[in-house]
């Protein structure tokens, strides 16, 4: 089939709607307050698994308010902090200015890093490139823009884990996926992140953990994520003129987190990955 110049355009356009889209949702909410409070310590464990060490230029994609851009940052790395929602920045200053470091804050697409091939002697990402819609182009920029021999590291929620259900309890409610999408939890899969990466590594090491989220109860715990969590306040948002909808999606929430309840606490569980560039 032939492109024509009106056919790249309109992709072009689609994609540029597409990537608003997802800087508007992920600047809703309070995602400070859910990266400070549920998952505080996964990008220093991110930061640690991948061996970041002095001197190393180090680029975080997905950055968000910096929870393993700091960390790198921390252990001597000079470190690039970057994230398709700006908006997301001034805490992350903040949070950088209080850990006593400094770094530089760059908005931009998983899916076209304005960087240069090998620039970059670790590529890192705690749960941000994995949001990012089209898979094979995100891990294809992750491998360019880090030198050959060098570390792509990244944590990423599982498909069968906490986050990889919440997504699935919200499916039938979300809007339909934009062409050639893929669910972000499928990053948390070794064997999908196998698939993308292909020869461009030399090898890739991987361990299943997990975090436990101090939530309360099942009701209170799905309010706390309607509050501050994108995704969920953009799926409540494309039902909120259908009543009926909106209380279907109540009570399925609650019965998904209602299985996932230990005593107010939930178990998520998340892929660390470290993967040598390809010399």
């Amino acid at each position: 089939m032939t492109t024509t110049p009106t056919d790249s355009t309109d992709a072009a356009a689609a994609d540029r709607a597409l990537k608003a889209k997802h800087r508007a949702m992920w600047a809703s909410g309070d995602y400070p307050a859910v990266a400070a409070e549920l998952i505080p310590t996964l990008g220093a464990e991110l930061v640690g698994h991948c061996r970041i060490s002095p001197g190393q230029r180090v680029l975080d994609v997905g950055a968000g308010t910096g929870n393993a851009a700091i960390p790198a940052a921390q252990a001597g790395a000079v470190v690039t902090a970057s994230d398709l929602t700006p908006e997301l920045f001034d805490v992350g200053r903040r949070n950088a200015a209080t850990a006593g470091v400094e770094l530089d804050w760059v908005q931009a697409d998983a899916e076209a890093l304005p960087f240069s091939d090998g620039e970059f002697d670790a590529v890192i990402s705690c749960l941000g490139a994995m949001f990012a819609p089209h898979h094979h182009t995100t891990a294809d920029e992750l491998l360019r823009v880090c030198r050959p021999g060098g570390t792509v590291g990244m944590l990423n929620w599982t498909p069968e884990g906490f986050i990889g259900g919440l997504f699935k309890a919200m499916g039938p409610y979300a809007p339909p996926p934009p062409p050639g999408a893929q669910p972000p939890p499928l990053w948390g899969s070794q064997e999908h992140v196998r698939e993308l990466f292909g020869t461009g590594v030399s090898t890739v090491d991987t361990t299943r953990q997990h975090v436990v989220f101090a939530g309360g109860e099942p009701a209170e715990f799905r309010e706390y994520w309607k509050r501050n969590y994108g995704p969920t306040i953009s799926v409540y948002r494309f039902n909120e003129h259908d009543p009926q909808r909106v209380a279907a999606l109540d009570q399925d929430f609650v019965d998904f987190l209602t299985g996932w309840n230990h005593g107010g606490q939930y178990e998520a569980e998340y892929l660390l990955i470290a993967a040598r560039t390809s010399e």
